[in-house]
């Protein structure tokens, strides 16, 4: 089936896609070896770097939703696309002229996060107007397959041009990928709609208002935000002490780590492959519901890896394959089902609802899972963190989620 191969602009921002999610890859690593080799950054220092950009999505989160909707997307995406290669540009710069520090790069995170942030509003808004709302389960299974297979080559390669030539210089190459980026999107010819004027102004606080409401009165939609603010709340908690456990508690060495989170991402590749057939066989909602429970017991594999070193390492590959799985299951079923029972008008408002919730409990969920680890063993804590992720799909469960057979018209709650 060719389907959105023979879509050209579909194409344009699929590239669009790949080459920022690449470059973002290198980026990620490359900041905090900035921080932490070339500034001798300390640890609490290095929490604030790494706090600096996701901060934006409590600050700016629903505020981004409104300016989405009000605005056409596709310009959105641009500018954030070009904004953030030139905050990323002044990193080498400034490395070049041994002008770099720490305010610097902090400044770069918060800004470069605040632009993602409008970008991964505006791209969950846009996509259901560049393709039909029938092709919603293709392009996102496509996008699904395309970031589990940056997140399987992207570290690796991040490592190498790191390792080669340099932080800074690799920085300059993700400044670059942003760059091809905002070309891509630049190059795509579908006419975008104007958002429809209204016909009276109303406060940005009364449309952040309507856009929450919206959300808790849909019977598809709360459970969701629910299901997604407790696994990032518990997700956080297991992130904030998933490496020290693993390499203190089971002793596992990091190249074996890289291994057991590439296999999570191979495994989302799998499901990727596989989204149209799920989509028919069980819908998007029951797609949600089985996404959300698989990352629960892979989860589980966690705290239950016990033994030698071996052992161990067989029980949370298993467990991170599961994840991968169903992490792709629940991301392509819940970005079709949003677009599915929401009017275009509301779009962002609704993806910014979920972002500013979500996001907000992740570090939350990290701080709680410190505290934990240090109060009652890092074992203990993640048999809480990991329960409480697995309890998560009782939101859907228990509700119209697991009955949706199939897609839904627009705009239906």
């Amino acid at each position: 089936m060719t389907g959105l191969w023979r879509h050209r602009d579909f194409l344009r921002y699929w590239g669009a896609t790949v080459t920022s999610q690449f470059g973002s890859g290198i980026t990620w690593l490359a900041i905090p070896i900035i921080g932490a080799v070339l500034l001798e950054a300390t640890a609490v220092q290095m929490g604030i770097l790494s706090a600096a950009g996701t901060l934006p999505y409590l600050l700016f989160g629903l505020l981004a939703g409104v300016w989405v909707d009000r605005l056409r997307k596709r310009p959105v995406l641009i500018m954030a696309d070009v904004g953030r290669a030139l905050l990323l540009a002044t990193i080498p710069v400034t490395a070049v002229w041994g002008t770099i520090t720490l305010p610097h790069l902090l400044v770069v995170a918060f800004l470069s996060g605040t632009l993602t942030l409008f970008a991964n509003v505006a791209a969950g808004a846009y996509l259901p107007l560049l393709i039909s709302r029938d092709s919603l389960v293709e392009g996102n299974s496509k996008l699904s397959a395309t970031e589990s297979l940056v997140e399987v080559s992207g570290p690796g390669v991040a490592a190498t041009l790191v390792e080669l030539l340099s932080a800074p210089v690799a920085i300059f190459i993700d400044a670059l990928t942003f760059l091809v980026s905002a070309l891509l999107l630049g190059s795509i010819r579908s006419a975008e709609p104007t958002p429809e004027k209204k016909t009276k102004q109303t406060s940005m606080r009364l449309e952040i208002r309507l856009g929450i409401q919206f959300v808790y009165d849909s019977d598809y939609l709360r459970p969701m935000l629910l299901n997604n603010v407790t696994m990032q709340l518990f997700g956080g908690m297991v992130d904030g002490i998933l490496i020290i456990y693993l390499t203190r508690v089971v002793g596992l060495p990091a190249t074996f780590i890289g291994v057991i989170f590439a296999a999570g991402a191979l495994m989302g590749l799998v499901a990727a492959s596989l989204g149209r057939r799920a989509e028919r066989r069980f819908g998007l909602g029951r797609m949600v519901l089985i996404g959300t429970f698989l990352i629960g017991v892979g989860s589980l594999a966690r705290p239950l890896s016990l033994g030698t070193p071996l052992t161990a390492a067989i029980i949370l590959l298993c467990g991170q394959a599961l994840q991968g799985f169903g992490n792709t299951v629940y991301n392509i079923g819940y970005d079709s089902l949003v677009p599915q029972v929401t009017p275009d008008n509301l779009l962002g408002r609704v993806r910014a609802t979920d972002l500013f919730l979500s996001y907000g409990a992740l570090p939350i969920g990290a701080l709680v899972g410190g505290v934990l680890g240090g109060w009652l063993g890092l074992r203990a804590a993640l048999v809480i963190s990991s329960s409480g992720l697995f309890l998560a799909f009782l939101w859907v469960y228990f509700s119209i989620l697991r009955v949706v057979p199939t897609q839904h018209k627009q705009g239906q709650t």
